[in-house]
């Protein structure tokens, strides 16, 4: 008998530094590193160097350790990558030409197919944990039409960034991530009312998704749907 297996996340993480107490931060709901956000494995591995503030300015220096870690996932069994934050979207075309698996490092890849389920009269917003870095670069595409089509909205200054940004990691209440990022997506949708459809960057949002999704009405994606995508494309063994 064949014994099936669900294919396994491979998971970079952020290096966080030393947490004093490891048993007060556990992942949130609905993240990509809580146990019970997918029906399928994952594996995670630290990407050295990787701090928070490095990764979302966007450090050139990091991909050597994005690589290696990559292949050290790989290596343990993961059927497909993806990273605990959006900006590792910078690593994605080295990550992918390094291993033999997909490669899904940011819900930032869904932009250009996003845009196409729009209206014309309708805009994609992407909401991000630093509206500063999240540069057009980062966003694939690549017309004028396209990028009008996109407004950008960031939470920087918040606690919620304060707490990510720490050394140790501080981890930030739930109440309080969605008071942010609801607030976030409330002026951009006074300023953009064509909104039709949010994009979450930031890996710390999914925790939130639901909520937002029932008190705007708007189709949210984020990093979780990416995985869960990416997953259901490959057959199980």
């Amino acid at each position: 008998m064949v014994l099936h297996c669900r294919p396994a996340l491979g998971i970079l993480e952020l290096d966080e530094g030393s947490v004093p107490d490891a048993s007060c931060f556990i992942p949130r709901v609905g993240t990509l590193l809580h146990p019970e956000t997918f029906d399928f494995p994952i594996i995670m591995e630290t990407v050295e160097g990787a701090f928070a503030e490095t990764v979302i300015r966007g450090d050139p220096s990091l991909k050597d350790a994005c690589v290696a870690a990559a292949r050290r996932l790989v290596e343990r069994g993961a059927d497909l990558i993806s990273a605990d934050c959006g900006f590792f979207v910078r690593h994605q075309a080295i990550v992918a030409a390094a291993v033999n698996v997909p490669v899904a490092m940011s819900s930032l890849l869904l932009v250009p197919a996003l845009l196409r389920q729009l209206s014309p009269a309708q805009k994609l917003a992407v909401i991000t944990a630093d509206s500063r870095h999240c540069t057009e670069d980062l966003l694939g595409v690549e017309t004028p039409v396209d990028r009008s089509k996109v407004v950008v909205g960031g939470i920087e200054g918040g606690v919620y960034v304060r707490n990510a940004l720490a050394r140790p990691f501080v981890q930030t209440d739930v109440e309080q991530i969605e008071s942010e990022v609801a607030a976030c997506v409330a002026q951009l949708r006074a300023k953009h009312p064509e909104i039709g459809v949010l994009l979450f960057e930031c890996t710390g949002f999914p925790s939130v998704s639901n909520a937002l999704r029932r008190s705007t009405g708007l189709p949210i994606y984020d990093i979780t749907d990416l995985c869960r995508l990416t997953q259901a494309s490959i057959l199980p063994f």
